[in-house]
């Protein structure tokens, strides 16, 4: 953990995955995991692992978390911060994720987390809207546009 000026304030470095594919008609589709104890919807995402790289970081915890493989890109997409819940009592610790894209290219039947969380493959709009992180859904929708127009057919990108 990385603590800032403040002894009170403390800031968490994580890496997360944006798990992605494409579908048959140039779209793209987003892999979102629930959390362990809210169930909210989120990205697999998780503490930096010594010996690894921040992406490499990443993709070990979408396979964790989502039972998913693929090819990882070296660079962050981009960061967002949340708080996330570390007692019962509702005390919290501020979290700074740099989020790393991650073309799925094989989905496990069975993963370390596999009874814990449920997977759930989404249009980009119905994934931003489900996500709770306010800062990731910027993020989530630019990445998936950019995706959507390099994948789509030369002749659909030249149409008005």
């Amino acid at each position: 953990m990385a603590k800032s000026k403040s002894n009170s304030a403390v800031l968490e470095i994580q890496y997360g995955a944006l798990p992605y594919r494409f579908t048959d008609t140039g779209g793209i589709e987003i892999l979102l995991v629930t959390s362990r104890s809210r169930r909210r919807w989120i990205l697999p995402k998780g503490l930096p692992v010594e010996g690894l790289e921040p992406s490499e970081a990443a993709a070990r915890e979408a396979f964790e978390e989502a039972g998913v493989r693929g090819t990882v890109r070296s660079e962050p997409i981009g960061r967002f911060t949340y708080d996330r819940r570390v007692d019962e009592d509702g005390r919290s610790i501020s979290c700074e994720v740099a989020v790393y894209p991650l073309e799925v290219v094989r989905q496990h039947q069975i993963w370390p987390a596999v009874w814990q969380r449920e997977t759930r493959w989404l249009a980009p709009g119905e994934a931003a809207a489900l996500i709770g992180d306010a800062g990731l859904k910027p993020l989530l929708q630019a990445f998936a546009a950019k995706m959507t127009a390099r994948r789509r057919p030369a002749s659909r990108r030249t149409q008005a």
